[in-house]
């Protein structure tokens, strides 16, 4: 990208609208409904049977409340930083002495 560069993590919010994964993360249920999956490019690259599997179990978790007893702060978290960064590149000022 040349110039200086820097990468940072950016906080998704709990009330994220935008339909990527992460933004779902106090949110399980959502991956429940298949226009919220389709929205979602990653699992077009997850076979039939395997996503059916991890549905089944994500609603067995969801009615059982082991989601929530393992992973229920999620729910409670404002924020969640995952894999999501903004990379900024700035150009060289190239009137500075060398």
């Amino acid at each position: 990208m040349g110039g200086a560069t820097t990468v940072a993590p950016v906080p998704v919010p709990a009330d994220c609208v935008d339909g990527f994964a992460e933004a779902f993360y106090g949110r399980p249920e959502c991956f429940l409904d298949p226009a919220v999956r389709r929205c979602q490019s990653a699992w077009s690259f997850v076979d039939d049977t395997v996503t059916d599997r991890a549905l089944t179990r994500l609603r067995s978790d969801l009615a059982s409340g082991v989601w929530d007893r393992r992973y229920g702060t999620l729910r409670r978290q404002p924020t969640f930083v995952g894999a999501l960064r903004l990379i900024t590149a700035l150009p060289v000022d190239d009137t500075s002495p060398r």
